[in-house]
């Protein structure tokens, strides 16, 4: 079957319009309807990074989250948001970024994500994924990406922001036990993609973040929208929208050798193609970082997460009583 992926123009965080923006971008591939039942358990699995830099749309938007949560539980789902940010935990990060009001407004809960063990549909080297199984176990994976320039992965879309589903500090030590190796550190994001196999992905880039990202580059107003049931389709063609190689996002690159994704002309463009929303002067990072983390790097990045999300966090909240 050919992928679809369906692409439109946005231009605001108005929930009103953004609504009606995202009920049109799921029009082509049947609406809602088509990927929630009545009854079903809903992952909203959002870019929750970090809750240091709100204003520098760095994280998925609130409004979107709360737009598409609407939009599930209008045809009977019940949606509940989760992430393993890579510092502290999801609703002190979803806090942070204005998304507990319109959480509560709607019912949504949040949770943490945990882990299990799972094996991939090809196992070999990453067999022994530990991913959440919170997501795992969800009837309906719904991925809400941000787009953003990445100074390890030159992007990160739809595919690394499946990597939240990897809980707690596992993360970390990926990157030291895969980072050394940008293919094989590509392979590891696209087999958790695969396993996780989201229903649904919608790309976040009305704004979006270009430089040296993911959250230290600044925003970009970009106005595209985008959605796909084919994690890797949506990928590969926003990489075109952005006028980026694919071969430099190992993401990308990686699917399209596993033979995951196919190339533009195996893809089914129903509103907008790459072509007409093609920018020309997105920004990507100054220079590459290295993907790999030595041992003190990550021993350094498991005491930081630890302290914001069990004495920071706590503090916060109990002074904010």
């Amino acid at each position: 079957m050919v992928p679809q992926v369906s692409l439109t123009r946005a231009q605001t965080y108005d929930r009103n319009e953004l609504r009606q923006h995202l009920e049109a971008v799921l029009a082509p591939l049947g609406g809602m309807a088509a990927f929630v039942k009545p009854g079903d358990r809903v992952l909203l699995k959002p870019n929750l990074l970090t809750g240091s830099r709100p204003t520098k749309e760095c994280t998925t938007r609130p409004e979107l989250v709360y737009c598409v949560a609407q939009m599930v539980q209008a045809v009977g789902g019940k949606p509940f948001l989760g992430d393993s940010p890579a510092f502290g935990s999801a609703r002190g990060v979803a806090k942070a970024n204005g998304l507990l009001p319109l959480a509560e407004e709607i019912g949504l809960p949040i949770v943490e994500l945990h882990g299990h063990r799972y094996a991939t549909a090809n196992s070999g080297d990453f067999d022994h994924l530990r991913l959440s199984k919170e997501a795992m176990e969800a009837d309906v994976v719904i991925n809400l990406p941000k787009v953003k320039s990445h100074v390890q992965l030159t992007l990160t879309l739809g595919v690394k922001n499946l990597f939240g589903c990897v809980p707690g500090k596992m993360k970390a030590w990926w990157h030291m036990e895969a980072g050394k190796d940008r293919q094989r550190f590509g392979t590891m994001l696209v087999e958790t993609a695969r396993l996780i196999d989201p229903d649904l992905t919608i790309l976040d880039g009305i704004i979006g973040h270009e430089g040296n990202g993911p959250s230290g580059g600044e925003p970009r107003l970009l106005g595209v929208l985008g959605a796909s049931a084919d994690v890797f389709a949506l990928d590969r063609a926003m990489v075109e929208v952005l006028g980026v190689n694919p071969t430099d996002v190992p993401t990308v690159a990686e699917s399209l050798r596993l033979g995951v994704c196919g190339e533009l002309d195996a893809i089914a463009f129903p509103l907008f193609t790459p072509a007409d929303l093609r920018v020309t002067d997105w920004k990507l990072p100054d220079h590459l970082m290295p993907i790999d983390f030595g041992a003190p790097r990550v021993v350094k990045s498991t005491f930081k997460h630890f302290y914001i999300r069990f004495i920071k966090e706590p503090i916060a909240a109990y002074a904010g009583r």
